[in-house]
């Protein structure tokens, strides 16, 4: 993978997922142990940040009352609003510590659903900085994440999705994602090949720049 060409997505690294306290941490706790996803993801996002990929935050945020989606939300976002989760201005919606954005890093704003693509404009900002490879991980495995991945293929990006990377309400979802869905529509990792992958792009770009 060309690091130059690449955006690395994180999808909903926030409090209310992320940390204890947060409004759905116990529902993804168990998985995220499980996989080390928090400490993978920053360890990821270092090092290719590092390399020059371009790293892209995608939370999902709502006002005070969820009035920007119906007034009788059904599944993901029913549980959503049940739990008062990811109000925009409150600590639970807040990209967690070990994440927090740095100088030069991309926030993609307007995020109120499934899909990083769909009520944003993350494909412009990808297209215009002409970037064609995507990486994505983050919350959930089964739903963002899918979604997200799923968007891009149809749209023509190289995808990853890095599988230690992301975390799910269950073990059993978490898996069936990873060995069923994401080799539909994307070139599944974990964290260490993806990074391997960049590494091996940029020392050959580095030694083709030498010759």
């Amino acid at each position: 993978m060309n690091p130059k060409k690449t955006a690395l997505v994180l999808v909903e690294f926030q409090n209310d997922f992320t940390t204890e306290g947060g409004a759905l941490h116990d529902a993804v706790k168990s998985v995220m142990e499980s996989t080390n996803m928090l400490t993978h993801a920053a360890e990821t996002v270092k090092q290719a940040r590092a390399l020059g990929v371009t790293i892209v935050h995608s939370p999902i945020m709502f006002a005070k009352g969820y009035q920007e989606i119906t007034s009788h939300p059904y599944g993901i976002l029913k549980g959503v609003v049940d739990t008062n989760a990811f109000v925009k201005g409150e600590w639970g919606a807040e990209i967690c510590d070990a994440l927090k954005p740095q100088a030069g890093d991309i926030i993609v704003e307007g995020k109120r659903g499934l899909d990083a693509f769909a009520s944003t404009n993350l494909d412009f900002i990808l297209r215009s900085r002409g970037l064609d490879q995507m990486a994505v991980c983050g919350f959930l495995t089964n739903c963002c994440v899918e979604s997200t991945m799923r968007t891009g293929y149809e749209r023509g990006y190289q995808v990853v999705t890095i599988k230690d990377c992301t975390a799910a309400t269950s073990q059993a979802e978490h898996d069936a994602a990873h060995k069923f869905t994401y080799p539909m529509f994307s070139r599944p990792m974990d964290h260490d090949e993806f990074l391997a992958a960049l590494q091996g792009a940029s020392t050959a770009g580095d030694s083709s720049r030498s010759d």
